[in-house]
């Protein structure tokens, strides 16, 4: 995951919020697993939670309070799918080629 010295940004944070990073050219390790399986719930959460806020939305009914809950948990997995896409897309600039 190491390729041309990028770090792997984990899909968790640090204390007070710091991004945590992961040095290794092992993608089958440990934490390289750990972090591919929490990014997978991360993304089947957000996933799950988008279809919840269609729901809510086209109810016009829906209660104030479970619309901020709802409002609350997406930017949750907004965060985190961010957080997801950004790693994704720091390896996949990694792995390509210089000059191209």
């Amino acid at each position: 995951m190491t390729a041309r010295n990028e770090l792997r940004l984990l899909p968790w944070s640090g204390p007070e919020g710091k991004p945590c990073y992961l040095s290794t050219d092992d993608r089958d390790g440990y934490m390289s697993r750990l972090a591919d399986n929490i990014e997978a719930v991360q993304l089947g959460t957000a996933a799950e939670l988008l279809e919840q806020a269609s729901e809510t939305l086209d109810d016009q009914y829906a209660d104030p309070e479970n619309v901020r809950r709802l409002a609350t948990e997406l930017t949750g997995a907004l965060r985190d799918v961010l957080r997801v896409a950004t790693s994704r897309g720091r390896l996949l600039t990694a792995d390509e080629p210089h000059g191209i």
